[in-house]
């Protein structure tokens, strides 16, 4: 490809070795039945959440299909934290991921990193949590096939098989937020994963999602003409892999399973440059009231 590179936004809010345990297949639990335990275990993790702010480190790496650095990497620090929308009825609330930018590559944001085309890759100011996926609202867009057993970070845990429900017309658009040369796609794609969760509590302990194959992004006359784009852009792997870990805090002592790491790597092809990201959360607040703030230990 001649010119410069095209980025297409990655952004989603990953991991240890893991062990199965051979047992027999009758004293499993149903999938549903776990994944609603997990549902109301998340309830309570949000609740707590809320309160909570961390130092985000977001590093966005140039890779080529062979997953090779292909130039400069970008890294990002934010504070983060997760704001609940309402919920009506009964319904579990929507969690959203709210990040203020701190430093662009050890510097202070700029003006030009909100619409520039080095700031295509930077964490938007709202985005989904990665959970959310598991509450009762968006369930009916996966299918849960599969559990079983194993050992996550010497823990007992179980492991849930899904895959999405349903697949889409994905439709490449341009960043909602005007970066130049900047795309993302609007519409499901088809994707399969594994959920690990604590056996007692079903806290959620590792996540990894797929692609379920390569995938073709219709494009959109306008951008074909305006960027010489061909009729359809194929995304070849679409991979996440989320990883938390036990977070302790002081006054009130209380532990925490919480998102300690995300790793992302998207290969595209036809005209739009592949990345990989890596994602570190540290430095965990709690705010109590009167307006105090205590440090994780």
């Amino acid at each position: 490809m001649s010119g410069p590179a095209r980025f297409l936004i990655l952004w989603a809010l990953v991991g240890c070795g893991w062990t199965l345990e051979s047992r027999g297949a009758d004293d499993l639990p149903d999938p549903l039945a776990v994944v609603a335990h997990v549902a109301e275990r998340l309830a309570a993790y949000y609740d707590r959440a809320q309160r909570l702010i961390c130092t985000e480190r977001s590093t966005v790496t140039p890779i080529d299909e062979r997953w090779t650095m292909q130039g400069f990497a970008r890294t990002v620090e934010s504070e983060l934290r997760v704001d609940i929308d309402a919920a009506d009825g009964d319904a579990l609330p929507e969690p959203r991921v709210r990040r203020r930018i701190l430093k662009v590559n050890g510097r202070e944001p700029r003006e030009r990193d909100a619409t520039g085309r080095a700031g295509c890759t930077d964490p938007p100011p709202l985005a989904t949590e990665p959970l959310a996926f598991l509450l009762p609202s968006n369930r009916d867009r996966y299918r849960f096939t599969a559990v079983r057993r194993a050992r996550e970070r010497d823990r007992p845990a179980l492991v849930i098989d899904f895959t999405s429900s349903r697949r889409g017309d994905p439709q490449l658009v341009e960043d909602e937020l005007g970066h130049d040369d900047c795309f993302d796609w609007k519409g499901p794609l088809a994707v399969s994963g594994r959920l690990w969760v604590d056996a007692a509590t079903h806290a959620v302990l590792r996540l990894e999602q797929h692609l379920a194959g390569p995938t073709d992004v219709r494009v959109p006359p306008a951008l074909q003409r305006s960027y010489g784009f061909p009729l359809w852009l194929t995304i070849d792997r679409d991979d996440l892999w989320v990883s938390f870990a036990e977070v302790a805090f002081t006054g009130p002592p209380e532990v925490l399973l919480l998102p300690e790491a995300i790793e992302s790597r998207t290969i595209v092809r036809s005209g739009l440059q592949s990345t990989r990201r890596t994602q570190v959360f540290s430095d965990y607040r709690r705010f109590l009231t009167g307006g105090k703030v205590i440090r994780a230990r």
